[in-house]
């Protein structure tokens, strides 16, 4: 009788800090949170996806997590697809635009077609409202001043109640179609959805939307979900922030200018690189002058 060689018996990777926090809200913004819902694997699923092509499973825990830094340096991204996490969010409409921009998570998002929304929307702090920074098309500047803020944040409240109240009474008084009544809502109003991500493009999600250039309003979801990385998987946080969010990338010709610049035996300003736009040149100097 032919014979077969079995697996070795498994148990489901667990880790305390996520199971700590299973199904438990986190606030985020006025109204917002961000809830584990569930999630795949551990530090343990990504040495054994990777060390599976020779047979071997995990080793010590220090020639683990320098096997996790080993992949991370080098790009090595499938073992991170092994392990997943699914989230609930409730989120502002325009964060959740900005969020469904990556493409490589489930979704599924409360439909206003079928429900009625609830009468919540988000009005910024009194720190975050800023006037057009001169430098960043899309970004905030300075802040505006104490009478204006209080004017702005007043008027955003009333102009979203106003909405809203038309919106109910669309639904109550003219027995609206749902699809229809929620027209005039604000972006400000509030949506939730369930969100499943493997751990590679959840970092890249991370690399983004925890970037001090990032809106203030999705980078605020952003850190709780690096805060969650971090309890989830230590090693592969630590490497995540030596490798992705302090490191920096110089092009080939910005290698070369910076190898002519540090052989250079007199004193010199660092030149532009040839090819490189105005706005190249501005984070290349702003890259550099962290080491002088």
């Amino acid at each position: 009788m032919e014979t077969t060689t079995r697996p070795a018996p498994m148990k489901r990777p667990s880790c305390y800090n996520m199971d700590q926090i299973v199904g438990e809200p986190v606030s985020v913004l006025d109204h917002g949170f961000i809830r584990l819902v569930d999630y795949m694997g551990d530090e343990s699923s990504i040495v054994q996806a990777a060390r599976v092509s020779y047979g071997l499973g995990t080793d010590t825990p220090a020639r683990d997590a320098a096997l996790i830094r080993y992949l991370l340096r080098n790009h090595h991204t499938s073992p991170f697809e092994m392990c997943e996490v699914k989230l609930h969010v409730k989120l502002p409409i325009f964060v959740a635009r900005q969020w469904i921009r990556h493409r490589t998570a489930s979704v599924n998002e409360v439909s206003g077609r079928y429900t009625a929304l609830p009468t919540e929307f988000y009005v910024p702090a009194e720190e975050q409202v800023a006037k057009q920074a001169k430098d960043n098309k899309q970004g905030r500047g300075v802040s505006v001043d104490f009478d204006s803020t209080n004017y702005i944040k007043k008027t955003m409240q009333e102009d979203a109640e106003a909405a809203f109240a038309r919106y109910n009474e669309y639904l109550t008084v003219f027995d609206l179609a749902k699809e229809l009544a929620r027209n005039n809502l604000p972006l400000s109003t509030y949506t939730e959805f369930y969100w499943k991500i493997d751990l590679h493009n959840l970092m890249h999600f991370l690399r983004l939307r925890t970037d001090p250039h990032a809106q203030y309003e999705i980078r605020a979801y952003a850190d709780v979900m690096q805060w969650m990385v971090a309890g989830w998987m230590p090693n592969l946080h630590k490497a995540f922030v030596d490798y992705r969010l302090r490191s920096h990338t110089f092009s080939g010709p910005e290698m070369d200018v910076l190898e002519k610049y540090l052989s250079s035996q007199t004193p010199m300003e660092l030149p532009d690189v040839p090819g490189n736009s105005e706005r190249e040149n501005k984070v290349f100097r702003e890259a550099f002058s962290r080491f002088e």
